[in-house]
């Protein structure tokens, strides 16, 4: 690599002071449009201040009109590009800062072995020098009988003085070196003071980073207002359009309505055309009738003379008929009155139809509208959310402490449920300082107790939700860094659920499934930048305090029964070396190479693990299970080469004798399970008082575990726990722990960008 080359930095708020602040929206944007995709203004690197971001994240969007839509997508559009150029110089300053702090502690650890050889000069100098100090005395007793005997051993006398005098010499000569020595160490103190206040100022910039997460927090918070006021609104508009499809529907029926009875006055006006057709007919009939009677009375007035009373009979029946007819005639023209009406009528049914439909497809764009504009919400969101976690992990990286996240499992039928209808012991704050963070137990008739830690998952959360959470962890495996999650809790609190899954689909897959296929598809698709990973696996699990190989051919095959322990005669041991690797030798270690040889040795290993029947859970795990996934990496391009380790843990379930109820076998696991966890709280509470002694050894769990909980690993906790209120108190001593491990402080993580090849068989990081 060569030097690195020196260019000029412009503050952006000296440009925007350079152009006029005006609207804060138009001032801002025109301050951004000079930045490119690689976050330069004008050849200069922009330094993005905390005033500036603070506007930034402030700013509204403003369209010419209430409706100007496409302006405010335009001016989220330009919002959008500003916060990835500041989310990219953010992501520069933490590589620079990264490389800083590597160099200062690679002079720090080269300043330490200078004052321990310092040191070990100065112990030998004091040592020679109470030497000559002893030789010194002799030679004045010498001297003192030489006096007695001075005739006689003038000679020796001689000598001695000489020697005396030689010895003076080398005592002054170490008087000096240890002055020069005495200066080198002030010298090393000097520098440490420096490197202190160095530190000091990384913890200043901490602090501001912590204002920074706690403002995009709030900004998360004013946005989910913004979108239930949306959703509101929505809701409202949702339940407006129910109402006008329902009155369309009650018009559509009274219009169906009208034209049914329109079809029956049409078939009953063509009922009557047909009856006046025939009363005409009759009335025809008739008059011709009356006509030849007419013609017959003449003639018979004429040729016989028939009496008039015949006459007045047949001119009644007559005028019968045509008083009929007229009755018929006046019914007739009121049906068609009818028709006319029903006509108007349904014409105007017709004009409504069309109104509602025009007003429907209104609301429906509206209501399209604001789905767009709830999408668009709920994508800042979850931009924002992205920008806090982000800004959330480099927090905790920079303090160097456990990250806990918290699970909840749901309620099962066998759960007891408490007297007096209580479902459950578990529940969650609703503030939006502890929203999606904290967890509140309910025991003894109401007592509360209050925790927070970097996430909670309650029992409705799915796998691939607490996936998504962990992810950019476990991509920091393949960026060279030591990862570890393990999972902690009682037994039955779903631990094995969580890191495991279930055996039904793929939705129930757990955090070692999911985290490998991940690791095989981004090692596939940064193959096309010329990086190609060779990935090991092992698995082995803590039974009674003793080291089983899970993926051991013997083992597979039948014979690795007991042990000492695996009839095989291997002897496994936790070794550490200087670089702050584990080393367990005699373990098996697996090539892999995709995702269905993992797939087929976890299976493997689930079938060889050690599981009990016990009053608290069918299915327990009697022993501590540890999943390794040993990454090395290189690039042909770059010539670069980076280490990564993935230690997935499984923890077995604390639990007490007098609810477990075991006996026999079951009893000693039991005791060995409760003791190794009670080691692991003890270096827990000596991590977190900052004691100079830290208990490791005390079992081959917190042995084993030393690289996560003391070294520079990136280090995650889950502690599940069991809504049951039956189970509240080992839920709250569940719960203590956790918080105490959340305020333990492990060191920053280290990128290990090195690799060297070793003929040692490794299982863990």
């Amino acid at each position: 690599m060569g030097a690195p080359t020196v260019r000029s930095r412009r503050v952006l708020s000296d440009a925007n002071a350079s152009q006029g602040l005006g609207d804060s929206m138009s001032s801002t944007s025109s301050t951004i449009q000079g930045l490119g995709n690689d976050g330069t203004v004008d050849g200069g690197i922009v330094e993005f201040r905390k005033e500036y971001v603070n506007e930034l994240l402030n700013e509204r969007m403003k369209g010419k009109t209430k409706f100007d839509f496409k302006g405010k997508c335009e001016m989220m559009t330009e919002y959008i590009k500003r916060l990835r150029v500041c989310i990219k110089w953010y992501l520069e300053q933490e590589e620079l800062h990264d490389m800083e702090r590597e160099k200062y502690a690679e002079t720090f650890g080269e300043m330490n072995q200078k004052v321990d050889e310092l040191t070990l000069v100065v112990e030998e100098l004091r040592k020679n020098n109470a030497e000559l100090h002893e030789k010194f005395l002799k030679e004045e007793a010498d001297k003192v009988a030489s006096v007695e005997a001075y005739q006689k051993e003038v000679q020796a006398r001689i000598t001695v003085e000489k020697s005396l005098a030689s010895m003076s010499e080398e005592l002054e000569k170490s008087h000096r070196q240890l002055t020069d020595a005495n200066q080198q160490i002030a010298e090393l103190h000097d520098i440490n003071k420096r490197v202190q206040e160095y530190n000091s100022s990384l913890q200043q910039y901490n602090s501001r980073l912590c204002n920074d997460a706690a403002s995009a927090s709030a900004t998360i918070a004013r946005m989910q207002n913004e979108k239930a006021s949306v959703v509101e609104t929505l809701s409202g508009i949702r339940a407006h359009l129910s109402s006008v499809q329902n009155q369309l529907a009650t018009c559509k029926d009274s219009l169906q309505e009208a034209t049914n009875a329109r079809n029956l006055a049409k078939e009953e006006v063509g009922r009557l055309t047909i009856e006046l057709q025939q009363v005409r007919e009759d009335r025809d009939m008739q008059k011709a009738k009356v006509n030849i009677l007419t013609a017959e009375v003449e003639k018979y007035k004429e040729c016989t003379g028939k009496s008039t009373s015949e006459l007045e009979g047949l001119m009644t029946k007559t005028n019968c008929l045509e008083e009929s007819h007229e009755f018929q005639m006046e019914r007739v023209k009121m049906l068609e009155r009818q028709l006319k009406a029903c006509r108007k009528e349904k014409q105007m049914l017709e004009i409504s139809v069309l109104e509602m439909d025009k007003e429907c497809e209104s609301k429906k764009k509206k209501l399209r509208e604001l789905e767009d504009t709830l999408a668009e919400k709920e994508l800042r969101i979850f931009e924002g959310e992205l920008v806090r976690r982000k800004l959330h992990n480099t927090i905790l990286e920079l303090k160097g402490n456990i990250r806990v996240f918290c699970r909840v499992r749901p309620l099962l039928p066998e759960d007891d449920c408490g007297v007096g209808g209580e479902m459950t012991a578990v529940g969650y704050p609703s503030s939006a300082e502890l929203l999606g963070r904290g967890i509140e137990l309910i025991i003894n008739a109401g007592q509360k107790h209050l925790f927070s830690f970097d996430k909670v998952f309650n029992h409705e959360t799915s796998q691939e939700d607490v996936f998504i959470e962990i992810s950019q962890l476990v991509q920091s495996a393949l960026d060279g860094y030591k990862v570890s999650i393990f999972a902690y809790g009682q037994t039955g609190s779903g631990k094995t659920y969580t890191m495991m899954g279930g055996t039904d689909n793929l939705e129930q897959q757990g955090l070692i499934p999911r985290s490998l296929e991940q690791v095989f598809q981004t090692s596939q698709s940064l193959s096309s930048q010329g990086w190609t990973f060779k990935m090991e696996a092992s698995m082995l699990e803590i039974y009674n305090e003793t080291i089983r190989d899970l993926l051991c051919p013997a083992r597979s095959a039948g014979f690795e029964t007991s042990r000492p322990e695996n009839g095989v005669g291997k002897q496994y041991s936790i070794k550490h070396d200087g670089k702050g690797n584990t080393y367990v030798t005699d373990l098996t270690i697996v090539e892999v190479c995709n995702l269905d040889e993992v797939s087929s040795l976890l299976h493997r290993a689930a079938q060889g693990r050690s599981v009990g029947r016990t009053q608290m859970n069918e299915q327990s795990s009697r022993s501590h299970c540890v999943f390794t996934l040993r990454i090395s990496g290189s690039n042909v391009n770059t010539e670069q080469q980076v280490r990564g380790v993935l230690n997935l843990i499984d923890l077995a379930g604390s639990e007490r004798l007098s609810k477990s109820g075991s006996t026999g076998e079951r009893l000693k696991e039991t005791q060995a399970i409760n003791k190794s966890l009670s080691c692991l709280g003890d270096v827990i509470l000596a991590l977190a008082n900052r004691e100079s002694y830290v208990p490791f050894r005390n079992s081959k769990l917190t042995y084993l575990l030393q690289p996560c909980l003391g070294g520079d690993s990136k280090t995650l906790m889950f502690v599940n726990i069991s809504p049951a209120p039956s189970s509240a108190n080992e839920s709250l001593c569940s719960l203590r722990f956790a918080a105490k491990v959340s305020s333990c402080e492990i060191g920053v993580p280290r990128r290990q960008t090195l690799t060297r090849p070793s003929d040692a068989r490794l299982s863990y990081g």
